[in-house]
């Protein structure tokens, strides 16, 4: 489907307009977890899990058949700041990694039954180094989100977003930094593993880039001064999907950060995700309290690349599974009491 917008406004007005969960479909959903063979609250977090995802679905009893991964990837002006422990060459390089299949992601997509896709997005042609101006224009930003909500399959009813883009740890802490508050070294880590001169010099490329745009307020705006396109278009598929009343499992800090905007631009705009995992990049669990969410996983996982999110597919599938597969006691001719 074409993206329904062709600015910032537009867009904002996207996220205004989106659907809420089906409360009919998830007190059915309530119902019929109170009727399962076995005690209240046995299966823990994946009863909720599944009823959250039925509330979303419509559906008191859904399945999970066609999950989604979407793989964004773009390149950033920042790293001529000396930010990453790679250079920009690698992000292109990694692309066709992903589209031969030869990576983590690509594995775990199909260990889950997710059907994968990989989007490239001006690799040629990085943002602007936000120390030094905006990182994207108004057009640049919108045309990535654009791509990101294009991106996504309609049918599909379940959703992942992941990134590749040499740089991003940098792009995401300066966003945090600026959405949230704090001290840049609050938000800023390691990254790919930078030593401790690479740290330094990423802590200082976000303090600049957070004292340069300082006077701007307005998140999507902001997304433009310190953002990336692989981030906005992730954040362009996941306003897409609550369009489409598809779940979301969010990935590590980047894709959480890009995330971060639509719910700092909307307040509820991010009810319909749920955070895969807690990776090893530091400020990930700061962002994930700011949000209120909980992960599912915490294996200590730093690749990116929607890895940890394709990872917990396995457990709202397996959430789903028992919710709508299992019998209540009446039909198993079991006492309740």
């Amino acid at each position: 489907m074409h993206a329904p917008f062709s600015s910032i406004r537009k867009f904002r007005d996207c996220l205004s307009i989106a659907p809420a969960c089906d409360g009919v479909s998830r007190a059915g959903a309530a119902a019929r977890n109170g009727m399962l063979t076995k005690p209240p609250g046995a299966l823990g977090r994946l009863e909720d899990l599944a009823i959250w995802y039925a509330g979303w679905r419509g559906d008191a009893r859904p399945r999970i058949d066609k999950p989604q991964v979407i793989i964004f990837a773009g390149n950033h002006g920042v790293t001529t700041q000396g930010v990453s422990a790679f250079q920009a060459e690698v992000t292109a390089q990694m692309v066709i990694n992903f589209e031969r299949g030869g990576a983590a992601i690509n594995q775990l997509s199909q260990a889950f039954g997710a059907k994968m896709t990989v989007h490239a997005l001006d690799l040629d042609r990085p943002t602007g180094d936000f120390t030094q101006g905006p990182a994207m224009t108004e057009a640049e930003l919108v045309a990535a989100l654009a791509t990101g909500w294009e991106a996504v399959d309609s049918q599909a009813d379940l959703l992942v977003t992941g990134e590749m883009g040499i740089g991003n740890t940098t792009v995401a802490a300066a966003l945090a930094c600026a959405l949230f508050g704090g001290d840049p070294s609050d938000w800023t880590g390691r990254g790919t593993g930078v030593d401790d001169a690479g740290l330094s010099r990423k802590t200082a490329a976000v303090a600049a880039g957070i004292a340069r745009h300082k006077a701007v307020s307005d998140p999507l705006e902001v997304f433009a001064c310190l953002g990336g396109r692989e981030l906005a278009a992730m954040a362009g598929a996941i306003a897409a999907a609550r369009a489409y009343r598809i779940p979301v499992i969010l990935d590590g800090f980047i894709c959480t950060a890009a995330a971060a905007v639509l719910e700092k631009t909307c307040p509820g705009a991010l009810d319909h995700t749920v955070a895969g995992h807690l990776s090893a990049e530091g400020a990930h669990g700061r962002l994930l309290a700011a949000l209120g969410k909980e992960p599912l996983l915490s294996l200590g996982l730093r690749l990116g690349e929607g890895s940890g999110a394709a990872l917990a597919i396995g457990v709202l599938k397996g959430a789903v599974a028992c919710h709508s597969g299992m019998a209540t006691f009446a039909e198993a001719g079991v006492s309740d009491g």
